[in-house]
This record gives structure tokens, sequence and C-alpha cells, in this order.
């Protein structure tokens, strides 16, 4: 069974930056998409980037594009997400998960990564 760890938040000033990773086992993430989600109370899981299993495609909201930044190595079984010139309204818990379609293809989930982006 795939188990999910994500590290690399923490307490951070609006405009600066954080690497958050992801470190899988039990599954080879070369198999999947992966992704990066995040949540905030009261509101359901939104997706914040998506890298394709080559690691040569990725795709991001809109929002994001050029903030954001995916990365994966599947030697390490890990995925990164460089955030840059980040905003309060990137306050969340981030989470990382394969995808299928436009979700989440696994149910379990790791235990996220609180960021949290002070004015």
């Amino acid at each position: 069974q795939v188990q999910l760890v994500e590290s690399g938040g923490g307490l951070v000033q609006a405009g600066g930056s954080l690497r958050l990773s992801c470190a899988a086992s039990g599954r080879s993430i070369s198999d999947y998409d992966m992704g990066w989600f995040r949540q905030v109370p009261g509101s359901e899981r939104e997706i914040v980037a998506r890298i394709m299993r080559n690691g040569f495609s990725a795709y991001y909201p809109d929002s994001l594009k050029g903030r954001f930044t995916v990365s994966r190595d599947n030697v390490r079984n890990t995925i990164y997400l460089q955030m840059n010139s980040l905003t309060p309204g990137d306050t969340a818990v981030y989470y990382c998960n394969a995808i299928v379609g436009e979700g989440p293809l696994w149910n379990r989930w790791g235990q996220g990564s609180q960021v949290t982006v002070s004015s």
C-alpha cells in the first residue's frame, strides 16, 4: 500500500519561497502522473500542480502559473513543489497524490504539509 510523506512547509512572509517534498513508498511513482493539492478548512482539496510521469510536462491552474514549479525524481520516488512569491492566499495544507483524470488516484493521503504565509 502506498504511503506518502509531505514535508517542507512552514511559516513564511508574503513574497517568500518554500520548497515542498513528497516521498512515496510502497509504489513506484514512475508509473504515475503525480500532483500537488492543497486544502483550506471548509473547502475542497484543489489541485495546484500536475507533472506527467515522464517529468517533461507539467500543468498548473492559470492563477499559479509562474509562481509554482513541480518536479520529480523517480529514482528517489519523490516529487517537489517550489513555491515562489507566496501570498496569504497560498496558506493551506499541501498534499501529494497520483493523478487519474482530473483527480487523485489513491484513497490514502499523507498527513500533508502546512504552509502559512503571513502578510
